[in-house]
Order: structure tokens, then sequence, then C-alpha cells
């Protein structure tokens, strides 16, 4: 613990608190400061400048990332016939119908997002309490519930992140990791950033991004130019 400790407070030093840093210095700064010996996730924190008590001002999305996530995305597809087989050999960890749906009232939960074809939606009503807590529960403004399913399961495993505003507007998503290189993790940057930007209500008044940190799982935050953000 006490190794962390003296990583971090190294890290910490390298980090100017009153500086707001170009995307490039960010990026560049978060792979010198990396701390642990595991392989960092690289968080991007949105403050965005919308009550998302209004249902015109929740931001909501999923994006597929040019460069992928560097994480093993563990993918269940929950449709009937021919399509099964399809999900499969497009990747999908565990393909099916009411024998998943069955599996997963009994608890099972060994995975990361669910894929679905719309005939099965109502039938997955049954699981919905264990799936939706835990943000499992297919969506078609996500693109998890899509008759191409074999489409669907592609992109989740290439590198597909979802978004949302919380309640105190404001957005985490993860755009890579430390191994990844500067222009990969530019390269998701700019397509997470891009589509913060073009989701915009119109209803939103007053100051959008109001502030864009960058972090790594055991980093400490740097502050980003948000003007930048509308050039990109």
């Amino acid at each position: 613990m006490e190794k962390a400790s003296k990583r971090y407070t190294e890290a910490v030093k390298k980090v100017d608190k009153t500086k707001f840093y170009s995307s490039d210095e960010a990026l560049k700064l978060a792979k010198e400061i990396k701390s642990a010996k595991f392989d960092e996730t690289v968080d991007l924190a949105f403050r965005l400048g919308v009550d998302p008590r209004h249902a015109d001002q929740m931001i909501r999305g999923a994006l597929a990332l040019p460069a992928g996530t560097g994480k093993t995305v563990r993918v269940v597809a929950i449709t009937s016939g021919s399509k099964v087989d399809e999900a499969t050999a497009a990747g999908a960890d565990h393909a099916g119908g009411e024998d998943i749906i069955n599996k997963i009232a009994g608890g099972w939960l060994d995975f990361d997002r669910v894929i679905a074809s719309p005939d099965m939606m109502s039938k997955l009503g049954k699981v919905a309490r264990l799936l939706g807590p835990r943000g499992l529960m297919p969506n078609p403004k996500l693109g998890t519930v899509t008759t191409d399913v074999a489409g669907a399961v592609k992109e989740q495993k290439a590198g597909k992140v979802e978004y949302r505003t919380e309640k105190t507007g404001i957005i985490h998503v993860p755009i890579g990791k430390t191994s990844f290189t500067a222009e990969q993790l530019k390269q998701n940057y700019i397509a997470i950033v891009g589509a913060i930007v073009k989701a915009k209500p119109a209803s939103a008044k007053g100051t959008y991004i109001k502030s864009l940190t960058l972090s790594t799982t055991m980093g400490p935050g740097i502050k980003i130019d948000t003007s930048e953000a509308f050039t990109l």
C-alpha cells in the first residue's frame, strides 16, 4: 500500500491542478503518470450544463470506438432460429433463446452485454429486475435490441461503449488503456467528444461542457481545455 501511495504522490506532482491542458498534452501525461502495475483504464468525465430530469436533456447513447476499448467484453445473444448460429459465428460468448433467459433467472450473470432480437423482448420481462439495475437490459437506443444480432455482437466485441448522463449532469466513459498508443487514445477521444457535442439538446441553456477531466484508474484527474472540444 505504501508503494502505491508513493507512486500516486509522484503522479500528483506531475499534474498542474491550475492548468487546463490540451487533449494531446493530457493524453500524453496520462500515459506518463500511470502508477499501477496493471494496464489502467483511461477515463473521460464530462460535466454538462444539462438537467437530466427533463427527458429531452437526458443524453444517452452508444459508440463503437475506432481503436476499441482494450477490454474483453463477454457478450450474450438472446434470439431465435438461425440467428442463434449467426450470433455464435459473430463471436457471441453465449447464444440462445429461452434457455439463456431461464439461466439468467436462476442467477447466472457472467457476462458484460446482452444483445436481443425484438421477438425475444417480451420474454426478457421475467429477468428485467436482474438485468435492469446492472445496466444490462437490452435497449433499442443503444443498439442492443436489433434484428441484426450478428452485427451488434461484432460491434460490442470490437469495443462499443455506452454513456448516459447521471443525475448531476456528469458522463463517465472509458476511452482505452494506458498501454494504447497516444494516437489510439486520441482517435477514441475525438470520437466520444464529437458524439457528446453532437448530442447537445436544443433546450440546454448556458455553457454546455462545463468541465472535461481525463484520468487513469489509479491516477489523479487532468483538466482539459473545454473550448477545444468544439474544434475537433
